[in-house]
């Protein structure tokens, strides 16, 4: 048989077509392998996260801002916060309440002189009667 400008027997096209499902079922099982490994790794991130968290917060509440120090646990100092010039804080005070308006958010003293009524109905409403099915 001739595809493609080359000859094949019967048996060539046999281990051909094996080569390649063999191929496949190598990546299937290293695929599988590496899920394996990387769901083992997420539950050891999971585990040791927190201590590793804690742990950096003592070294940097122990030795403070000395860099070398830090630097020789691979951390570095806390950054403190740039101070906000007045433009900035204006621009966020005007920010935060064109939000609360836009939400309609309340504080606690405006929720609580807020309060609901309910119009009660002069008759009794009547629970509806279902319909009686029509032959047809």
């Amino acid at each position: 048989m001739t595809f493609g400008g080359a000859t094949y027997t019967p048996a060539a096209l046999v281990q051909l077509f094996q080569s390649l499902d063999d191929a496949t079922t190598s990546m299937d099982a290293a695929k599988a392998k590496w899920q394996d490994a990387l769901k083992s790794q997420r539950n050891t991130k999971a585990t040791v996260g927190p201590v590793k968290k804690a742990y950096q917060s003592y070294l940097v509440s122990l030795y403070g801002n000395a860099v070398e120090t830090l630097a020789d646990f691979g951390l570095t100092p806390r950054k403190a916060p740039a101070p906000q010039t007045a433009v900035q804080k204006a621009t966020a005070a005007a920010k935060r309440a064109a939000t609360r308006a836009a939400r309609h958010t309340l504080g606690p003293k405006q929720k609580a002189g807020i309060k609901g009524t309910v119009a009660t109905p002069a008759t009794p409403v009547a629970a509806p009667t279902p319909a009686k099915p029509t032959a047809q």
